[in-house]
């Protein structure tokens, strides 16, 4: 019976770190760049776009297309370096569970 209270116990305690670390990449902000830093996106690790900076320079009519693909790669740098501290987030709670490959946390 100990061994139960004692499961339950770390179980509480794993839920609340997790719930912390939610909330630690819900705060966390990053920041993607493109074109040698003509366009910079912001955003936080839920995903949302915080800010949008773009070079004068990248306002002229016809490149419009550039300036557009620009913004989506800065836009994915700046989402995988959010997944990448997610994951490593994730990993340093999860260390020692035997938690099956391929499985996402926070769920």
């Amino acid at each position: 019976m100990r061994d139960i209270m004692g499961m339950m116990g770390k179980v509480k305690e794993m839920q609340a770190k997790m719930e912390q670390m939610q909330a630690d990449i819900a705060a966390l902000e990053v920041e993607g760049t493109a074109g040698g830093g003509l366009v910079t996106v912001r955003m936080n690790g839920k995903g949302d776009l915080l800010g949008l900076k773009i070079d004068p320079s990248l306002y002229k009519e016809d490149e419009s297309e550039i300036l557009e693909d620009l913004i989506v790669a800065a836009h994915k740098t700046a989402k995988d370096r959010a997944e990448a501290i997610t994951a490593e987030k994730t990993r340093e709670l999860t260390a020692g569970l035997p938690i099956p490959p391929g499985m996402k946390l926070p769920f």
